[in-house]
């Protein structure tokens, strides 16, 4: 029985340092260096109310936003992943076709491929400048803008995730269309 109670109350002490303590650690550690990232790189409104995450893509549809990418798992932050759908499923070719005729892409202005194929996880938050700037003429339509000036916000939030050693630029789409509306409210 003594050798039990001993088992036990190690167990327990282990338990405690190795899930709470460490997890604690951690924890603390990831708010004192980088409080906002250690808490979801959350986008709130000035009243506090949150608007999204700088690390997850949310849906957009309506012709006046910037559209991410697809996302597999409906951008679903619970079940992140791809489909698991080959290259040459007639489901995913379907899906390509509808996406590339709802941004009116044509072989004179071909789609780049990212806006018609989801990323791994399914909940990219960004797209290339270049992704963005391909929607910027189907934005000012939307919100009576001139297409320079919608191009000009994708290039001035656009920014190289590796620094100089990336030559791509990104943009992260929430921010963007947080931005958009910034500008003014689209007439409707």
């Amino acid at each position: 029985m003594e050798a039990l109670l001993a088992s036990v109350r190690i167990t327990v002490a282990t338990m405690a340092i190795c899930v709470a303590g460490y997890a604690t650690a951690v924890w603390a550690v990831g708010q004192a260096i980088t409080p906002a990232t250690a808490g979801g790189s959350l986008i709130t409104r000035p009243d506090g109310t949150i608007i999204g995450s700088r690390l997850i893509a949310q849906p957009f549809s309506q012709p006046k936003y910037f559209w991410p990418r697809p996302s597999a798992v409906d951008y679903n932050a619970a079940g992140a992943g791809g489909s698991n759908k080959s290259p040459t499923s007639p489901d995913l070719t379907d899906r390509a076709r509808e996406i590339v005729a709802a941004y009116g892409a044509t072989p004179e202005n071909p789609l780049p491929a990212e806006l018609a194929a989801a990323s791994g996880a399914g909940l990219d938050p960004h797209i290339s400048e270049r992704a963005a700037l391909y929607q910027a003429a189907r934005i000012a339509e939307a919100r009576r803008l001139a297409e320079p000036e919608v191009e000009a916000l994708i290039h001035r939030m656009a920014f190289a995730p590796g620094g100089f050693l990336t030559a791509d630029r990104l943009v992260n789409v929430l921010e963007l269309n947080l931005a958009l509306d910034g500008m003014g409210t689209p007439q409707q």
